[in-house]
């Protein structure tokens, strides 16, 4: 058995997320699953970095399989776009070690999630929208307190196949690009929403509803005290995976 490494770029609008699921929802997984099948004859399972939920986009998910064919990798990914819709593109295919494993080889993931202030017809589709104008220095101010080991239970949703709350922070912070507020936050890893609450939580430190003392709470004691929703999923990117 070979184990193939690919670099996984997509478009999340018109997907119920990565994750296969069952019955006629469709997916990343079971699109670049289905089309593996048919190139391959075999049953692929993929396995990923990240889960990314629905709507979510990646510039570089990373995913692997194994597989018993002869082909290529470069040759077994020509056909492979060549069936996939073209919200779907995979690049960098690479035979790997037999322990690889895209999920628990990685050490850092990183996020980015673009924002606008004011609802945009051409600048939207991939971005959230705060619906007026944010104190970038309280966002920032939050976003440094997010660094370092914390219990994120309250800027996340339960997920039963991913137990535990602790993450590493490594990196947080906001800055202005072109048209978009963006933060780009890396840790060791994400809980299911997290960074969509987090940016939920900063949007209202922005707008003057959620002090910063009380979010720095939050992250203290783990309990949700002031009402959060999750971010609009469109403005949320997986940037990069490091192994």
């Amino acid at each position: 058995m070979k184990n193939i490494r690919i670099t996984v770029e997509y478009d999340g609008t018109a997907f119920a997320g990565w994750q296969r699921q069952s019955g006629a929802i469709v997916t990343v997984q079971g699109e670049i699953e289905a089309a593996l099948g048919t190139i391959l004859q075999e049953n692929i399972s993929l396995a990923a970095a990240g889960r990314t939920d629905k709507g979510v986009h990646a510039k570089a998910q990373i995913a692997n399989f194994l597989t018993a064919s002869s082909f290529e990798p470069s040759r077994i990914i020509h056909s492979l776009n060549s069936l996939l819709p073209k919200t779907i593109r995979i690049t960098n295919p690479q035979e790997v070690d037999p322990d690889f494993h895209a999920r628990h080889s990685a050490r850092e993931r990183q996020y980015r999630y673009f924002l606008l202030e004011e609802p945009s017809a051409l600048y939207g589709r991939f971005a959230g929208c705060s619906f007026g104008k944010l104190d970038m220095a309280i966002m920032q101010n939050m976003a440094a307190l997010l660094v370092g080991t914390h219990d994120f239970s309250a800027f996340s949703k339960e997920d039963r196949d991913n137990p535990g709350s602790i993450c590493s922070v490594r990196a947080c912070k906001w800055y202005r690009y072109k048209h978009y507020l963006v933060l780009r936050i890396s840790a060791d890893r994400f809980l299911r929403s997290m960074v969509r609450y987090l940016v939920d939580a900063m949007i209202s430190g922005g707008k003057g509803s959620l002090s910063v003392e009380e979010f720095s709470l939050m992250l203290e004691t783990g309990v949700m005290t002031s009402q959060l929703n999750p971010a609009l999923p469109g403005g949320l990117f997986l940037w990069k995976v490091s192994y």
